[in-house]
């Protein structure tokens, strides 16, 4: 706010002078006597109610300007000291000294008012009384004393959620932005401040890129100053939240990423962090995931990623989370080093976010390589994934179950995975509180169940091993599943059990044929029609080659339709050449993957869906995680 020197003092007294005396009225020379003798007692004197306010009102109203500077500067000097609620009775004499044409009364008058905004009910009050118009004024004040304190006020208010809609449509969002580009480093500390303050709602942002505050922040970027530095990448990553901002960053930015990329190696934690979190707003947009990577934006963050302070590793991961979207950027992130340092991160039970967005991570990696796939599995994910997943957060459990899932697509990793011992930790989850987590965890052992082109030497004794057990095993799943009232459910057992007859193992084919839980069941289903049309995971069983569509793809039945043809296609199994309602079946298989539930995200592209289609359905199921405003 400005040094105010302790001057009060001599101030008043220099007015008692033989040539001065006759200027002052008699009210005014009471109040000067007054408030001299306060000012000596000013450690026991509250100077915000009774004679002592009264003695400064009288001076700030005087027509003497001498007089109003001696009261701004004591406004000044005791709200540096004390802080408190005031009420209108205080900020009436200030606001009238902040409206005066002399240039020390102004400095002062903005001091005291910015250091009475520092309190909350304050700073509602400073607004209601009009406090904005006379501020709006002094930052366009030629003198940087007025400008520094005027525009710090502001900075004060704008930390207020219901002042700042009444800041930006005040007017002081342009002078704001020109005195951001002041040569006054502390106006440019400052005024970006408070740009800052204004970036935290939708209607503001706006507002905020109409008074032409992006490129001044853009440009600041590469300001020497730490402070300046950080107040500008954290607005532009609120700014960056929006999608319309960022295609308007997209056409008039160019060096906007390679700013932030070089701001992750600056010397202050706080900038670094900010600046993955700005990138990783960026990354929302296929266009800046791909420019990351190609600004040489991964050595940097996965510097970062490997950080011992919190913050930093959580912008990081989060920023190579979206980055990891694009098909593109699958092999480069994997070849940068990231599968081990991510790995380690699964196991971070400081952080669930942290741990959610390294799994999520592995899963976008996992989905368009087969290469990839093997890469994640050998480096250790999985291991890791089966010693953490039945003690961590449901909505980890829910991303290491679609990762799982997404790897159990490889026909080349099936027999490893089943090897590994994954089923006896994906059984339990089948039973979970959450239904994502139950859904990705059958997709998980619907995909370890299929295979494309089987032989006879296909091994499928795991499904066996675990067929009674962990919590009734395999057996229990499914009974679950087939008696569920929801249709999504019921589709991924009865493709499931097709799945294990056809590997005519001759052990799960006894075991399904013999089970009072699953055959009745089944045989329900292959004449009901009273299934819940809607699925609480939205993952559904459906064919790479088959016509056939998924539940949710139709809103007529035909999902029904699909689960009560593979039920008939298990009893044609089980029954050999018994009629189902009359009609033979043939035996032939209708799907080769499960596709996981909504929350794998675009590692669900096996399930058929082309890459763009895929993209999309990424953007929409990664949300608010992917886009947030951090301050």
């Amino acid at each position: 706010m400005g040094n105010i020197s302790s001057c009060c003092d001599s101030c008043f007294r220099s007015r008692n002078s033989q040539s001065y005396e006759p200027l002052l009225l008699e009210n005014e020379r009471e109040a000067v006597a007054d408030l001299l003798q306060y000012l000596e007692n000013r450690t026991t004197t509250n100077f915000f109610s009774g004679s002592p306010l009264h003695a400064l009102t009288t001076l700030s109203f005087s027509d003497n300007v001498d007089l109003q500077r001696s009261a701004a500067l004591a406004f000044a000097e005791i709200t540096e000291k004390e802080v408190r609620p005031v009420g209108r009775d205080t900020l009436d004499p200030i606001l009238f000294l902040l409206s005066s044409h002399d240039t020390e009364v102004q400095r002062a008058a903005s001091a005291a008012l910015g250091n009475l905004a520092v309190n909350t009910e304050n700073k509602l009050l400073i607004v209601k009384l009009g406090g904005l118009e006379p501020l709006i004024r002094q930052m366009l004040s030629p003198n940087v004393e007025v400008q520094c304190n005027a525009v710090g006020c502001v900075t004060n208010l704008a930390t207020h959620d219901d002042n700042k809609t009444k800041i930006a449509k005040s007017g002081a969002l342009v002078p704001l932005t020109r005195l951001a580009r002041s040569k006054d480093m502390r106006v440019q500390r400052n005024a970006t401040g408070a740009l800052l303050n204004m970036t935290h709602s939708d209607e503001n942002r706006q507002q905020l890129v109409n008074a032409g505050a992006i490129p001044v922040l853009v440009g600041l970027l590469n300001s020497t100053d730490t402070d300046v530095q950080y107040y500008c990448t954290t607005a532009l990553s609120n700014i960056a939240v929006d999608g319309s901002n960022r295609k308007k960053l997209a056409s008039s930015e160019p060096r906007l990423v390679t700013s932030l990329v070089q701001l992750m190696d600056s010397t202050s934690l706080k900038v670094q962090c900010q600046a993955a979190l700005a990138l990783r707003n960026l990354a929302s947009d296929e266009k800046y995931q791909l420019e990351i990577v190609k600004a040489d934006g991964l050595h940097p963050l996965l510097r970062l990623l490997q950080s011992t302070y919190l913050p930093l590793i959580l912008s990081s991961a989060a920023c190579v989370r979206n980055v990891s979207i694009h098909p593109l950027n699958e092999s480069p992130i994997i070849e940068s080093g990231f599968l081990q340092p991510l790995i380690n991160l699964l196991s971070f039970k400081d952080n669930e976010e942290v741990q959610c967005h390294a799994i999520s991570t592995l899963r976008n990696l996992a989905a368009s390589s087969e290469k990839n796939k093997l890469a994640i599995v050998k480096a250790g994910a999985v291991h890791s994934i089966k010693g953490l997943v039945l003690d961590v957060p449901m909505n980890v459990q829910s991303e290491m179950t679609a990762c799982v899932a997404v790897l159990a697509l490889s026909d080349d990793l099936k027999g490893q995975l089943l090897e590994m011992g994954i089923c006896e930790v994906l059984i339990p989850l089948t039973n979970s509180p959450s239904s994502e987590v139950q859904g990705n965890s059958a997709a998980a052992l619907g995909n370890l169940s299929s295979k494309d082109g089987r032989a006879a030497s296909d091994d499928y004794s795991a499904f066996n091993d675990v067929w009674e057990k962990p919590e009734g095993g395999m057996h229990q799943y499914l009974h679950r599943f087939l008696s569920s009232p929801d249709a999504t459910f019921q589709h991924i057992a009865v493709w499931t059990i097709m799945q294990l007859l056809e590997s005519n193992d001759p052990q799960l084919m006894s075991n399904i044929r013999s089970s009072t839980l699953l055959v009745p069941n089944v045989r329900e289903l292959a004449v009901s029609r009273s299934v819940t049309p809607t699925s609480s995971t939205g993952g559904t069983p459906h064919s790479h080659h088959s016509q056939a569509r998924s539940y949710q793809e139709t809103e007529t039945g035909d999902g029904q339709g699909e689960i009560q043809e593979l039920a008939r296609k298990i009893l044609y199994i089980v029954d050999g050449d018994e009629k189902v309602d009359d009609k033979v079946l043939p035996a032939s298989s209708t799907s080769s993957h499960v596709q996981p539930g909504s929350s794998v995200g675009r590692e669900s592209n096996a399930s058929g869906m082309d890459h763009e289609e895929l993209r999309r359905s990424v953007r929409d199921a990664l949300g608010s995680s992917a886009r947030g405003k951090y301050h």
